[in-house]
């Protein structure tokens, strides 16, 4: 069973509309996921223009999702122990300095994959 918003139990089957309404209360509420959303958005246009190959767009589509999933898994943390530990606390704030730095291996990961496929077709646009 899950819950919905107001905490009541609901039966929800596999979870769908929880799953968006987590998605779109992310996308709604913190500034860094819009900013990863753009930047997918970007590639995947990068991506239809330069006409991509199909290993490329795998590459693109699971850099993609690593950069959501972690970003949303920090917000994940960072809300659970904000929740859980109000006060300032030291190891609060490794966590969530860890967290975010996932998020960061995970951007900048998606960074150098975007270089590696863009930079070819931008040169041989040129």
């Amino acid at each position: 069973m899950a819950s919905d918003s107001s905490g009541k139990k609901t039966k929800s089957g596999i979870g769908f509309r929880y799953a968006w309404n987590g998605i779109r209360w992310t996308f709604l509420k913190e500034r860094n996921f819009r900013i990863h959303t753009i930047a997918a958005v970007i590639a995947l246009l990068a991506g239809f223009i330069f006409r991509i190959g199909t290993a490329q767009w795998a590459a693109i589509l699971l850099s993609i999702g690593f950069v959501i999933a972690t970003e949303m898994i920090n917000t994940v943390i960072e809300l659970a122990m904000d929740h859980l530990s109000p006060e300032q606390s030291e190891a609060v704030g490794l966590i969530k300095d860890i967290a975010a730095g996932a998020v960061l291996i995970a951007a900048i990961t998606a960074i150098f994959v975007g270089l590696v496929i863009f930079v070819p077709e931008i040169i041989s646009a040129l």
